[in-house]
Protein backbone atom coordinates (compact mmCIF):
# COMPACT_ATOMS: atom_id res chain seq x y z
CA UNK A 1 0.00 0.00 0.00
CA UNK A 2 1.69 3.20 -0.92
CA UNK A 3 1.43 6.38 0.77
CA UNK A 4 2.81 10.06 -0.41
CA UNK A 5 6.52 10.86 1.54
CA UNK A 6 4.28 13.71 2.51
CA UNK A 7 0.92 11.94 4.23
CA UNK A 8 1.42 12.45 8.00
CA UNK A 9 -1.03 11.97 10.65
CA UNK A 10 -0.94 14.64 13.22
CA UNK A 11 -2.60 12.03 15.79
CA UNK A 12 0.82 9.96 15.62
CA UNK A 13 2.42 12.84 16.33
CA UNK A 14 1.14 13.76 19.48
CA UNK A 15 1.19 12.43 23.23
CA UNK A 16 -2.23 12.79 25.24
CA UNK A 17 -2.37 16.31 26.91
CA UNK A 18 -3.30 14.61 30.06
CA UNK A 19 -0.90 17.09 32.38
CA UNK A 20 -2.08 20.19 30.19
CA UNK A 21 -5.66 19.50 30.65
CA UNK A 22 -6.01 18.92 34.12
CA UNK A 23 -6.02 21.61 36.62
CA UNK A 24 -2.72 23.32 37.62
CA UNK A 25 -1.01 25.41 39.98
CA UNK A 26 -0.59 28.47 40.14
CA UNK A 27 2.70 28.86 37.96
CA UNK A 28 6.11 30.66 38.30
CA UNK A 29 6.22 34.90 38.17
CA UNK A 30 7.27 35.02 33.95
CA UNK A 31 10.96 35.55 33.41
CA UNK A 32 10.67 37.98 30.21
CA UNK A 33 13.94 37.73 29.04
CA UNK A 34 15.55 37.08 25.26
CA UNK A 35 18.76 35.38 24.23
CA UNK A 36 21.98 37.42 22.90
CA UNK A 37 23.49 33.97 21.36
CA UNK A 38 23.17 30.18 21.75
CA UNK A 39 23.93 30.05 25.73
CA UNK A 40 20.83 28.76 26.75
CA UNK A 41 17.82 29.46 29.32
CA UNK A 42 19.02 29.63 32.83
CA UNK A 43 16.58 27.53 35.14
CA UNK A 44 14.55 29.67 37.59
CA UNK A 45 12.18 26.92 38.79
CA UNK A 46 13.28 25.14 41.97
CA UNK A 47 11.06 22.37 41.11
CA UNK A 48 12.63 21.57 37.85
CA UNK A 49 15.82 21.62 39.45
CA UNK A 50 15.18 19.67 42.24
CA UNK A 51 13.27 16.69 40.27
CA UNK A 52 15.50 17.19 37.22
CA UNK A 53 18.95 17.56 38.51
CA UNK A 54 19.84 14.05 39.10
CA UNK A 55 20.32 13.70 35.54
CA UNK A 56 20.75 17.22 33.66
CA UNK A 57 23.81 18.84 35.04
CA UNK A 58 23.44 22.39 36.46
CA UNK A 59 26.52 24.50 35.47
CA UNK A 60 27.07 27.96 37.40
CA UNK A 61 24.91 30.03 35.55
CA UNK A 62 22.16 27.90 36.01
CA UNK A 63 21.98 26.39 32.64
CA UNK A 64 20.65 22.49 32.71
CA UNK A 65 22.10 20.13 30.14
CA UNK A 66 19.81 19.11 27.03
CA UNK A 67 16.75 21.22 29.05
CA UNK A 68 18.09 24.92 28.52
CA UNK A 69 18.76 24.50 25.05
CA UNK A 70 15.56 23.99 23.21
CA UNK A 71 11.73 25.41 23.28
CA UNK A 72 8.57 23.39 22.53
CA UNK A 73 4.46 23.06 22.67
CA UNK A 74 3.56 22.23 25.95
CA UNK A 75 2.75 18.70 24.55
CA UNK A 76 6.47 18.68 23.39
CA UNK A 77 7.33 19.63 27.43
CA UNK A 78 4.51 16.72 28.22
CA UNK A 79 5.97 14.22 26.19
CA UNK A 80 9.45 14.67 27.58
CA UNK A 81 8.16 14.39 30.74
CA UNK A 82 6.38 11.55 30.36
CA UNK A 83 9.60 9.77 28.28
CA UNK A 84 11.50 10.56 31.33
CA UNK A 85 9.37 8.69 33.97
CA UNK A 86 8.48 5.90 31.69
CA UNK A 87 12.27 5.16 30.27
CA UNK A 88 14.65 7.07 32.54
CA UNK A 89 12.84 6.35 35.95
CA UNK A 90 11.91 9.79 37.18
CA UNK A 91 9.56 9.80 39.51
CA UNK A 92 7.15 12.71 39.85
CA UNK A 93 3.72 13.24 41.20
CA UNK A 94 0.69 14.81 39.66
CA UNK A 95 1.63 18.43 40.68
CA UNK A 96 5.04 18.64 40.50
CA UNK A 97 4.86 17.17 37.04
CA UNK A 98 2.33 19.84 35.96
CA UNK A 99 4.35 22.55 37.26
CA UNK A 100 7.31 22.01 35.51
CA UNK A 101 5.16 21.65 32.69
CA UNK A 102 3.75 24.78 33.09
CA UNK A 103 6.49 26.67 33.90
CA UNK A 104 9.00 24.90 30.75
CA UNK A 105 6.08 25.87 27.97
CA UNK A 106 5.80 29.32 29.48
CA UNK A 107 9.54 29.96 29.29
CA UNK A 108 10.83 28.05 26.87
CA UNK A 109 7.83 27.78 24.61
CA UNK A 110 7.29 28.97 20.89
CA UNK A 111 6.21 32.41 19.86
CA UNK A 112 2.49 32.11 18.10
CA UNK A 113 4.36 32.41 14.40
CA UNK A 114 6.91 29.84 15.30
CA UNK A 115 3.50 27.43 16.49
CA UNK A 116 1.36 28.44 13.32
CA UNK A 117 2.63 26.24 10.52
CA UNK A 118 2.56 23.39 13.21
CA UNK A 119 -1.27 23.97 14.31
CA UNK A 120 -2.18 20.76 12.81
CA UNK A 121 0.18 18.93 15.08
CA UNK A 122 -1.48 20.01 18.17
CA UNK A 123 -5.10 20.05 16.88
CA UNK A 124 -4.34 16.23 15.92
CA UNK A 125 -5.09 16.57 12.61
CA UNK A 126 -4.69 14.05 9.65
CA UNK A 127 -2.99 16.20 7.60
CA UNK A 128 -1.30 15.66 4.09
CA UNK A 129 1.37 18.29 4.91
CA UNK A 130 3.90 19.73 2.68
CA UNK A 131 7.04 20.78 3.91
CA UNK A 132 8.43 23.57 2.29
CA UNK A 133 11.82 23.10 3.50
CA UNK A 134 14.50 19.91 2.21
CA UNK A 135 12.64 17.26 1.16
CA UNK A 136 14.86 14.69 2.11
CA UNK A 137 15.26 16.10 5.37
CA UNK A 138 11.40 15.07 5.61
CA UNK A 139 11.82 11.88 4.53
CA UNK A 140 14.03 11.25 7.40
CA UNK A 141 12.06 12.48 10.30
CA UNK A 142 8.12 11.33 8.92
CA UNK A 143 9.32 7.32 8.85
CA UNK A 144 8.23 7.80 12.68
CA UNK A 145 6.03 10.51 13.78
CA UNK A 146 4.31 13.58 11.54
CA UNK A 147 6.95 16.64 10.24
CA UNK A 148 4.89 18.58 12.61
CA UNK A 149 6.46 17.10 15.64
CA UNK A 150 9.80 18.55 14.29
CA UNK A 151 8.29 22.14 13.47
CA UNK A 152 7.37 22.72 17.33
CA UNK A 153 10.51 22.57 18.00
CA UNK A 154 13.92 25.21 18.29
CA UNK A 155 16.96 23.64 19.21
CA UNK A 156 20.74 24.75 19.22
CA UNK A 157 22.63 22.67 16.39
CA UNK A 158 24.27 20.69 19.03
CA UNK A 159 21.14 19.96 20.55
CA UNK A 160 19.66 18.90 17.19
CA UNK A 161 22.65 16.57 17.01
CA UNK A 162 21.94 15.39 20.61
CA UNK A 163 18.15 14.27 19.86
CA UNK A 164 19.39 12.71 16.85
CA UNK A 165 21.48 10.41 18.41
CA UNK A 166 19.05 9.85 21.17
CA UNK A 167 16.73 8.33 18.63
CA UNK A 168 19.33 5.96 17.80
CA UNK A 169 19.59 5.36 21.30
CA UNK A 170 16.05 4.71 22.12
CA UNK A 171 15.01 3.58 18.93
CA UNK A 172 17.75 1.45 17.16
CA UNK A 173 15.51 0.54 14.29
CA UNK A 174 15.93 4.10 12.87
CA UNK A 175 19.07 3.05 11.55
CA UNK A 176 17.55 1.23 9.16
CA UNK A 177 14.45 2.67 8.49
CA UNK A 178 15.57 6.31 8.46
CA UNK A 179 19.30 7.11 9.24
CA UNK A 180 20.80 4.73 7.33
CA UNK A 181 24.16 5.93 4.66
CA UNK A 182 23.01 6.03 1.31
CA UNK A 183 25.95 5.30 -0.38
CA UNK A 184 29.66 6.80 -1.26
CA UNK A 185 30.30 10.02 -2.31
CA UNK A 186 30.59 9.81 -5.77
CA UNK A 187 26.92 8.08 -6.18
CA UNK A 188 25.17 11.02 -4.35
CA UNK A 189 24.30 14.56 -4.84
CA UNK A 190 24.91 15.39 -1.06
CA UNK A 191 27.58 12.81 0.13
CA UNK A 192 26.47 13.99 3.77
CA UNK A 193 25.35 11.46 6.37
CA UNK A 194 21.21 11.60 6.22
CA UNK A 195 21.64 13.11 10.23
CA UNK A 196 24.62 15.67 9.79
CA UNK A 197 22.07 16.70 6.54
CA UNK A 198 18.84 16.70 9.25
CA UNK A 199 21.08 18.02 11.69
CA UNK A 200 22.33 20.90 9.40
CA UNK A 201 18.99 21.69 8.22
CA UNK A 202 17.19 21.99 11.09
CA UNK A 203 19.55 24.06 12.83
CA UNK A 204 19.03 26.63 10.07
CA UNK A 205 15.21 26.30 9.99
CA UNK A 206 13.90 25.51 13.65
CA UNK A 207 17.25 27.77 15.69
CA UNK A 208 16.88 28.24 19.27
CA UNK A 209 17.20 32.32 19.13
CA UNK A 210 14.82 33.53 16.85
CA UNK A 211 13.63 37.20 16.11
CA UNK A 212 9.97 36.43 17.03
CA UNK A 213 10.53 34.61 20.09
CA UNK A 214 12.83 37.07 21.50
CA UNK A 215 9.72 39.53 20.83
CA UNK A 216 6.81 37.64 21.99
CA UNK A 217 9.16 36.68 24.99
CA UNK A 218 8.97 40.51 26.44
CA UNK A 219 5.86 41.32 25.48
CA UNK A 220 3.77 37.75 26.83
CA UNK A 221 1.60 38.12 29.74
CA UNK A 222 -1.28 36.26 31.34
CA UNK A 223 -4.36 36.70 28.77
CA UNK A 224 -7.30 38.18 29.80
CA UNK A 225 -10.21 35.91 28.55
CA UNK A 226 -12.99 36.25 31.02
CA UNK A 227 -16.45 37.09 29.44
CA UNK A 228 -18.45 35.96 26.77
CA UNK A 229 -17.38 34.69 23.66
CA UNK A 230 -20.11 33.42 20.25
CA UNK A 231 -18.76 30.56 18.87
CA UNK A 232 -19.36 28.77 15.86
CA UNK A 233 -17.82 26.00 14.15
CA UNK A 234 -18.09 22.65 12.12
CA UNK A 235 -18.15 18.74 13.26
CA UNK A 236 -18.07 16.57 10.30
CA UNK A 237 -20.73 14.60 10.01
CA UNK A 238 -23.27 16.63 12.18
CA UNK A 239 -22.08 19.97 10.20
CA UNK A 240 -22.38 23.66 11.48
CA UNK A 241 -22.92 24.26 15.27
CA UNK A 242 -23.27 27.85 16.64
CA UNK A 243 -23.78 29.45 20.02
CA UNK A 244 -21.76 31.39 23.10
CA UNK A 245 -19.06 30.11 25.82
CA UNK A 246 -19.09 32.46 28.52
CA UNK A 247 -14.96 32.17 30.23
CA UNK A 248 -14.83 33.14 34.01
CA UNK A 249 -10.79 34.09 35.16
CA UNK A 250 -9.74 32.19 38.29
CA UNK A 251 -8.73 34.57 40.69
CA UNK A 252 -5.79 32.31 41.95
CA UNK A 253 -4.22 31.43 38.90
CA UNK A 254 -4.04 34.25 36.08
CA UNK A 255 -3.80 31.49 33.25
CA UNK A 256 -6.69 29.14 34.37
CA UNK A 257 -9.96 29.76 33.48
CA UNK A 258 -13.12 27.91 33.75
CA UNK A 259 -15.74 27.60 31.00
CA UNK A 260 -19.65 27.18 30.14
CA UNK A 261 -20.74 26.65 26.82
CA UNK A 262 -24.07 26.12 24.76
CA UNK A 263 -24.21 25.33 21.42
CA UNK A 264 -26.86 23.98 19.09
CA UNK A 265 -26.33 21.64 15.85
CA UNK A 266 -27.93 24.02 13.35
CA UNK A 267 -28.91 21.10 11.17
CA UNK A 268 -30.84 18.91 14.09
CA UNK A 269 -31.22 21.61 16.55
CA UNK A 270 -29.59 18.79 18.92
CA UNK A 271 -28.62 21.35 21.93
CA UNK A 272 -25.43 20.85 23.89
CA UNK A 273 -24.37 22.42 27.10
CA UNK A 274 -20.60 21.58 28.01
CA UNK A 275 -18.41 23.09 31.80
CA UNK A 276 -14.94 22.64 31.39
CA UNK A 277 -11.36 24.15 33.19
CA UNK A 278 -8.32 25.18 30.92
CA UNK A 279 -5.04 26.51 30.78
CA UNK A 280 -3.47 28.95 28.57
CA UNK A 281 0.34 28.14 27.81
CA UNK A 282 3.13 31.19 26.93
CA UNK A 283 -0.10 33.92 26.50
CA UNK A 284 -1.64 32.23 23.83
CA UNK A 285 -1.95 28.33 23.66
CA UNK A 286 -5.30 27.16 25.48
CA UNK A 287 -5.42 23.50 26.78
CA UNK A 288 -9.42 22.87 28.03
CA UNK A 289 -11.33 19.66 28.85
CA UNK A 290 -14.86 19.72 29.13
CA UNK A 291 -17.49 17.67 30.65
CA UNK A 292 -14.49 15.75 32.35
CA UNK A 293 -14.67 11.76 33.11
CA UNK A 294 -18.12 10.84 30.25
CA UNK A 295 -18.55 9.83 27.09
CA UNK A 296 -18.96 13.65 26.29
CA UNK A 297 -15.70 14.42 27.29
CA UNK A 298 -14.11 16.89 25.14
CA UNK A 299 -10.43 18.14 24.91
CA UNK A 300 -9.71 21.47 23.41
CA UNK A 301 -7.01 22.61 22.05
CA UNK A 302 -7.03 26.12 20.54
CA UNK A 303 -4.75 29.58 19.60
CA UNK A 304 -5.10 32.51 21.20
CA UNK A 305 -4.63 35.66 18.66
CA UNK A 306 -2.34 38.42 19.66
CA UNK A 307 -5.85 41.34 19.67
CA UNK A 308 -7.45 38.27 22.63
CA UNK A 309 -10.74 38.50 20.52
CA UNK A 310 -10.74 35.45 18.52
CA UNK A 311 -9.79 32.25 19.62
CA UNK A 312 -9.68 28.82 16.98
CA UNK A 313 -8.85 25.74 16.86
CA UNK A 314 -10.13 21.49 17.73
CA UNK A 315 -12.71 20.26 20.33
CA UNK A 316 -12.01 16.40 19.94
CA UNK A 317 -12.38 13.57 22.10
CA UNK A 318 -9.54 11.80 24.04
CA UNK A 319 -10.35 8.16 23.13
CA UNK A 320 -10.81 8.88 19.03
CA UNK A 321 -9.14 11.99 18.22
CA UNK A 322 -10.60 12.34 14.66
CA UNK A 323 -14.38 12.93 16.05
CA UNK A 324 -15.10 16.56 17.26
CA UNK A 325 -15.39 19.87 15.81
CA UNK A 326 -13.51 22.87 14.57
CA UNK A 327 -14.36 25.90 16.12
CA UNK A 328 -13.84 29.69 16.29
CA UNK A 329 -14.78 31.81 19.17
CA UNK A 330 -15.31 35.42 19.14
CA UNK A 331 -15.00 37.79 21.92
CA UNK A 332 -19.22 39.26 22.37
CA UNK A 333 -19.41 42.87 22.18
CA UNK A 334 -22.85 43.76 22.38
CA UNK A 335 -24.79 42.20 20.15
CA UNK A 336 -22.52 39.80 18.11
CA UNK A 337 -23.28 37.44 14.89
CA UNK A 338 -21.96 34.25 14.73
CA UNK A 339 -23.28 32.93 11.55
CA UNK A 340 -26.47 31.88 9.08
CA UNK A 341 -27.87 28.83 8.57
CA UNK A 342 -29.00 27.59 6.16
CA UNK A 343 -26.30 29.49 4.15
CA UNK A 344 -26.59 28.22 0.94
CA UNK A 345 -30.21 30.06 -0.68
CA UNK A 346 -31.21 29.11 -3.92
CA UNK A 347 -32.42 31.90 -6.53
CA UNK A 348 -36.31 32.53 -6.72
CA UNK A 349 -37.62 31.35 -3.29
CA UNK A 350 -38.44 32.11 -0.02
CA UNK A 351 -36.52 30.79 3.04
CA UNK A 352 -36.21 30.80 6.73
CA UNK A 353 -32.94 31.10 8.17
CA UNK A 354 -31.79 31.46 11.61
CA UNK A 355 -29.27 34.23 12.49
CA UNK A 356 -27.12 32.88 15.28
CA UNK A 357 -25.10 34.74 17.66
CA UNK A 358 -24.78 36.24 21.66
CA UNK A 359 -26.63 39.11 23.12
CA UNK A 360 -28.79 39.15 20.20
CA UNK A 361 -31.51 41.22 20.66
CA UNK A 362 -35.06 41.78 18.86
CA UNK A 363 -35.04 42.99 15.14
CA UNK A 364 -36.68 44.44 12.55
CA UNK A 365 -36.46 43.49 8.71
CA UNK A 366 -34.59 46.82 7.58
CA UNK A 367 -32.03 46.08 10.71
CA UNK A 368 -30.64 43.09 8.53
CA UNK A 369 -29.23 43.61 5.00
CA UNK A 370 -28.31 40.52 3.18
CA UNK A 371 -27.73 43.08 0.20
CA UNK A 372 -28.81 43.30 -3.73
CA UNK A 373 -31.67 40.81 -4.69
CA UNK A 374 -31.80 39.36 -0.71
CA UNK A 375 -35.22 40.83 0.88
CA UNK A 376 -36.00 40.55 4.46
CA UNK A 377 -39.95 39.86 5.05
CA UNK A 378 -40.11 39.43 9.11
CA UNK A 379 -37.69 39.21 11.68
CA UNK A 380 -38.63 37.11 15.38
CA UNK A 381 -37.27 36.57 18.27
CA UNK A 382 -34.59 36.19 19.39
CA UNK A 383 -35.51 32.42 20.77
CA UNK A 384 -32.65 30.48 22.16
CA UNK A 385 -30.11 33.03 21.45
CA UNK A 386 -30.86 33.05 17.75
CA UNK A 387 -33.41 35.07 15.45
CA UNK A 388 -36.04 33.43 12.57
CA UNK A 389 -35.77 35.42 9.39
CA UNK A 390 -37.66 35.11 6.88
CA UNK A 391 -35.88 36.22 3.26
CA UNK A 392 -37.01 36.02 -0.45
CA UNK A 393 -34.33 35.65 -3.04
CA UNK A 394 -34.96 37.28 -6.05
CA UNK A 395 -35.06 35.04 -9.41
CA UNK A 396 -32.25 37.56 -11.12
CA UNK A 397 -30.09 38.21 -7.72
CA UNK A 398 -26.28 38.09 -8.64
CA UNK A 399 -24.65 34.32 -7.94
CA UNK A 400 -22.05 34.62 -4.98
CA UNK A 401 -21.62 35.10 -1.36
CA UNK A 402 -22.97 38.08 0.65
CA UNK A 403 -22.34 39.52 3.57
CA UNK A 404 -24.58 40.19 6.51
CA UNK A 405 -24.90 43.99 7.68
CA UNK A 406 -26.44 43.85 11.13
CA UNK A 407 -26.18 45.17 14.65
CA UNK A 408 -23.53 48.01 13.48
CA UNK A 409 -21.42 45.10 12.02
CA UNK A 410 -20.58 43.23 9.21
CA UNK A 411 -20.42 39.08 8.85
CA UNK A 412 -18.47 38.33 5.68
CA UNK A 413 -19.58 35.62 3.26
CA UNK A 414 -22.94 34.94 5.65
CA UNK A 415 -24.66 33.45 3.10
CA UNK A 416 -24.13 32.11 -0.68
CA UNK A 417 -27.07 32.85 -3.51
CA UNK A 418 -26.51 30.01 -5.68
CA UNK A 419 -29.06 28.55 -9.16
CA UNK A 420 -28.69 24.88 -7.61
CA UNK A 421 -25.93 22.16 -6.82
CA UNK A 422 -24.12 21.02 -10.22
CA UNK A 423 -21.80 19.11 -8.31
CA UNK A 424 -20.65 17.38 -5.27
CA UNK A 425 -17.50 16.19 -3.84
CA UNK A 426 -16.94 13.87 -0.85
CA UNK A 427 -14.53 14.52 2.02
CA UNK A 428 -12.06 13.92 3.19
CA UNK A 429 -11.10 12.67 -0.81
CA UNK A 430 -8.70 10.25 1.09
CA UNK A 431 -9.30 8.64 4.57
CA UNK A 432 -8.12 6.19 6.98
CA UNK A 433 -9.70 4.37 9.86
CA UNK A 434 -8.59 1.52 12.25
CA UNK A 435 -9.63 -1.95 12.92
CA UNK A 436 -10.47 -2.24 16.28
CA UNK A 437 -12.62 -3.77 19.44
CA UNK A 438 -10.73 -6.96 20.55
CA UNK A 439 -7.35 -5.51 21.80
CA UNK A 440 -7.15 -2.12 20.97
CA UNK A 441 -9.48 0.78 19.79
CA UNK A 442 -11.19 1.70 16.49
CA UNK A 443 -10.28 4.15 14.81
CA UNK A 444 -13.44 5.74 12.71
CA UNK A 445 -13.32 7.90 9.53
CA UNK A 446 -16.24 10.69 8.83
CA UNK A 447 -17.12 11.53 5.70
CA UNK A 448 -19.65 14.20 4.04
CA UNK A 449 -21.12 15.26 0.72
CA UNK A 450 -20.55 18.74 -0.06
CA UNK A 451 -22.04 20.75 -2.80
CA UNK A 452 -20.96 23.11 -5.30
CA UNK A 453 -22.13 25.09 -7.61
CA UNK A 454 -20.47 26.62 -10.90
CA UNK A 455 -20.65 30.15 -10.52
CA UNK A 456 -21.13 33.21 -12.37
CA UNK A 457 -18.78 31.49 -15.36
CA UNK A 458 -21.10 28.15 -15.73
CA UNK A 459 -17.43 26.07 -15.84
CA UNK A 460 -17.16 23.73 -12.72
CA UNK A 461 -13.78 23.73 -11.01
CA UNK A 462 -12.50 27.10 -11.64
CA UNK A 463 -12.18 30.22 -9.02
CA UNK A 464 -15.60 31.72 -9.01
CA UNK A 465 -17.11 27.91 -7.93
CA UNK A 466 -19.73 28.24 -5.09
CA UNK A 467 -19.07 26.15 -1.97
CA UNK A 468 -22.88 25.22 -0.61
CA UNK A 469 -21.55 23.31 2.16
CA UNK A 470 -22.93 19.49 3.52
CA UNK A 471 -25.88 18.35 1.43
CA UNK A 472 -28.00 14.96 1.86
CA UNK A 473 -26.87 11.71 0.75
CA UNK A 474 -27.16 8.43 1.07
CA UNK A 475 -24.03 6.31 1.39
CA UNK A 476 -22.48 2.96 0.15
CA UNK A 477 -18.58 0.99 -0.43
CA UNK A 478 -17.41 -0.54 -3.39
CA UNK A 479 -14.73 -2.61 -3.99
CA UNK A 480 -11.24 -0.66 -4.56
CA UNK A 481 -9.68 -3.12 -6.90
CA UNK A 482 -6.25 -3.77 -6.57
CA UNK A 483 -5.57 -7.41 -7.23
CA UNK A 484 -7.65 -10.53 -8.69
CA UNK A 485 -10.85 -11.42 -6.90
CA UNK A 486 -10.51 -8.45 -4.35
CA UNK A 487 -13.14 -8.77 -1.56
CA UNK A 488 -12.45 -6.53 1.09
CA UNK A 489 -15.71 -4.66 0.85
CA UNK A 490 -17.06 -7.79 2.44
CA UNK A 491 -14.51 -7.64 5.29
CA UNK A 492 -13.06 -3.84 6.30
CA UNK A 493 -16.34 -2.74 8.16
CA UNK A 494 -19.56 -0.66 7.70
CA UNK A 495 -20.71 2.33 6.22
CA UNK A 496 -23.26 4.40 8.13
CA UNK A 497 -26.04 6.70 6.55
CA UNK A 498 -24.45 9.43 8.80
CA UNK A 499 -21.64 9.34 6.69
CA UNK A 500 -19.34 7.41 9.46
CA UNK A 501 -17.33 4.48 8.58
CA UNK A 502 -17.13 1.66 10.95
CA UNK A 503 -14.50 -0.73 11.13
CA UNK A 504 -14.71 -4.23 11.50
CA UNK A 505 -12.73 -5.87 14.19
CA UNK A 506 -8.88 -6.12 14.85
CA UNK A 507 -6.87 -9.30 14.44
CA UNK A 508 -7.27 -12.21 12.02
CA UNK A 509 -10.05 -13.28 10.90
CA UNK A 510 -10.97 -16.75 10.17
CA UNK A 511 -13.49 -16.44 7.63
CA UNK A 512 -11.46 -14.77 5.49
CA UNK A 513 -9.05 -16.36 3.31
CA UNK A 514 -5.64 -16.98 4.30
CA UNK A 515 -6.88 -15.94 7.82
CA UNK A 516 -6.35 -12.38 7.16
CA UNK A 517 -6.69 -9.60 9.00
CA UNK A 518 -9.87 -7.29 8.63
CA UNK A 519 -7.71 -4.59 6.53
CA UNK A 520 -7.54 -3.17 2.71
CA UNK A 521 -9.12 -0.08 0.36
CA UNK A 522 -12.52 0.84 -0.32
CA UNK A 523 -14.17 3.49 -2.28
CA UNK A 524 -16.72 5.23 -0.14
CA UNK A 525 -19.48 6.46 -2.85
CA UNK A 526 -21.92 9.61 -1.69
CA UNK A 527 -25.14 10.34 -3.79
CA UNK A 528 -27.20 13.25 -3.27
CA UNK A 529 -30.67 13.49 -5.18
CA UNK A 530 -31.25 17.04 -6.16
CA UNK A 531 -34.64 18.55 -6.00
CA UNK A 532 -35.20 18.22 -9.87
CA UNK A 533 -34.62 14.13 -9.52
CA UNK A 534 -31.02 14.26 -10.73
CA UNK A 535 -28.62 11.97 -8.97
CA UNK A 536 -24.65 13.10 -8.45
CA UNK A 537 -22.29 11.06 -7.06
CA UNK A 538 -19.05 11.05 -5.85
CA UNK A 539 -16.35 9.02 -4.13
CA UNK A 540 -13.66 8.85 -1.72
CA UNK A 541 -10.83 6.58 -1.14
CA UNK A 542 -10.92 4.92 1.97
CA UNK A 543 -7.88 2.82 3.80
CA UNK A 544 -8.39 0.82 6.63
CA UNK A 545 -5.50 -0.22 8.32
CA UNK A 546 -4.17 -1.94 11.64
CA UNK A 547 -4.73 -0.46 15.35
CA UNK A 548 -2.13 1.87 16.36
CA UNK A 549 -0.43 -0.67 17.91
CA UNK A 550 2.85 1.86 19.96
CA UNK A 551 1.59 4.51 21.79
CA UNK A 552 3.98 5.92 24.28
CA UNK A 553 1.73 5.66 27.42
CA UNK A 554 3.68 5.02 30.42
CA UNK A 555 0.67 2.84 32.82
CA UNK A 556 2.93 2.36 35.43
CA UNK A 557 1.41 3.75 39.11
CA UNK A 558 3.43 7.14 40.50
CA UNK A 559 4.17 7.49 43.94
CA UNK A 560 1.33 9.01 45.54
CA UNK A 561 -1.00 6.02 44.00
CA UNK A 562 -2.62 8.54 41.89
CA UNK A 563 -3.18 7.44 38.05
CA UNK A 564 0.36 8.37 36.05
CA UNK A 565 0.76 11.64 33.98
CA UNK A 566 -1.24 11.26 30.86
CA UNK A 567 -3.26 8.33 31.85
CA UNK A 568 -6.50 9.19 30.82
CA UNK A 569 -8.84 6.15 31.22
Amino acid sequence: MAHSARFTLAVAGTAALGVLLAWSPAPTAPLHRTLTDDDGFPIRNQTVIDRCSRCHVVDDEGRMSRVSYLRKSPEGWQLSIRRMMALHGARLNQEDAREIATYLANEQGLAPEEMRPGLFEVERRMDDHDYEGDSDVEFTCIQCHSMGRVMTQRRTKDEWSLVLATHRGLYPFVDFQAFRYAGPASEQDDPRHPMERAADHLSEAFPLETPEWSAWAATKRSPRLAGTWALSGYEPGRGPIFGTMTVHADPTNPDAFTTTATYVYAETGTRIQRSGQSNVYTGYQWRGRSNPGGDSELREVMFVERDQNVMHGRWFRGDYDEIGPDVTLRRASGATVAGVYPMALEQGGSVEVRVFGAGLSSATPADLDFGAGVTVRSVRGPSDGALDVSLAISPDADLGARDLYAFGSIVEGAIVVHDGVDRIEVTPKTGLARTGGAAFPKGYQTFDVIGWNDGPDGEPETDDDLKLGRVPASWHMEEYTAIYDDDDVDFVGTMGQDGVFTPAVDGPNGNRSGNRNNIGDVWVVGTHRTPTGEELSARAHLVVTVPLYIRFDPWRPIDDGRRPIGDDR
